[in-house]
């Protein structure tokens, strides 16, 4: 074979294995099989959600609605451990792990031990926890500033109030809160550059709020407003 046609022959080659028809003529088997495998998946996931993890929810937040309870009338020993027949929040936890309940009652859990003075397990509990709803959210970050703070962990705990205070910036009022409890605690450690930028930042974005009306009292301490 000349080179010419042997050239030829390979581009036909080339072209016909970067073409859709091509690569299905040689790799029909793996194209069923992968299609039939994602098939196969959605369709277990989709049993597994139903039969499943929808149940473990729907027990899990029953078994969640005494300790709930509880905490609403502050006994909160029984919202934590239960009452020996209703599981309280740490059993949730333990129990129904998985759950968005499970998650939840780390909220719950975490602002107990914060009550208690128990740094360590708020500390715990409170990173445990996560969810997309920004108000609560900022709340588990400003809790757990809060106990990282009390544990003298200043600067970690510093970081979760200035997080808590960004997370939702149309928030006026919980924004402006967590970030005037940074500044507080950078003025604590000493952080006056750090103080200042907080402050100014609350007085451009959130004039109107409670702490906007009165952060020129903090700058003035400050040597920033006369």
């Amino acid at each position: 074979m000349s080179e010419k046609k042997q050239a030829v022959q390979e581009f036909e080659e080339v072209k016909g294995s970067a073409s859709p028809i091509g690569f299905l003529d040689r790799n029909a088997r793996k194209v069923i099989f992968i299609a039939g495998a994602v098939a196969v998946l959605a369709g277990g996931w989709l049993l597994y959600d139903n039969l499943v993890q929808q149940p473990r929810e729907k027990k899990a937040s029953e078994a969640m609605s005494v300790a709930e309870a509880f905490y609403a009338q502050d006994s909160l020993d029984l919202a934590l451990n239960g009452d020996g027949v209703n599981a309280g929040f740490l059993k949730v936890i333990s129990k129904h792990s998985g759950t968005q309940a499970a998650n939840l009652a780390h909220y719950y859990a975490g602002s107990i031990y914060l009550r208690k003075e128990d740094y360590n397990n708020a500390v715990k509990h409170l990173k445990d926890f996560s969810t997309s709803a920004t108000q609560v959210q900022s709340a588990a970050w400003r809790m757990l500033g809060d106990a990282l703070m009390s544990q003298g962990k200043q600067e970690e705990g510093v970081s979760y109030f200035v997080k808590a205070g960004k997370l939702n910036e149309k928030d006026e009022y919980t924004s402006s809160e967590n970030l005037f409890r940074a500044g507080l605690a950078y003025e604590t450690m000493g952080k006056r550059k750090e103080a200042v930028e907080l402050y100014k930042l609350i007085k451009e974005k959130y004039p109107k709020t409670e702490k906007g009306f009165s952060i020129d009292k903090y700058l003035a301490r400050l040597g920033e407003v006369k």
